[in-house]
């Protein structure tokens, strides 16, 4: 196993994009949508992992900001969805604690490197 796969925040990272895929397969979207949303969910964890192996403070902090920047195009998305109708008001309230949960150890990770 490798050492990020241990981290709290890579395992939530994992699921989040899990239950944003979820949503793209049940819910009738734009291809473009589908595109942007699955693209930016799979960003969060994949970034968590490669900043998790570089060397340098600067390097690992660059990787997590993208990873949260990431979570914030999803978090777009996701309010997006909810005005048009797409998400009803508890998928998106859950999915956005879950983002705001990803987003704080994200940024306590990030300020904890500077």
């Amino acid at each position: 196993m490798f050492d990020f796969q241990r981290l709290e925040v890579y395992k939530k990272a994992k699921l989040f994009h899990i239950d944003c895929k979820k949503i793209l397969v049940e819910k009738n979207l734009d291809k473009f949508v589908i595109d942007q949303l699955g693209r930016a969910s799979f960003s969060v964890p994949l970034n968590i992992a490669e900043g998790s192996g570089k060397f340098s403070r600067a390097h690992r902090k660059n990787f997590f900001t993208i990873a949260r920047a990431s979570l914030f195009e999803c978090v777009a998305v996701i309010d997006i969805l909810e005005d048009e109708g797409n998400m009803n008001e508890f998928e998106c309230k859950k999915m956005m604690k879950d983002a705001d949960e990803l987003s704080r150890i994200l940024y306590a990770m990030i300020k904890n490197l500077s």
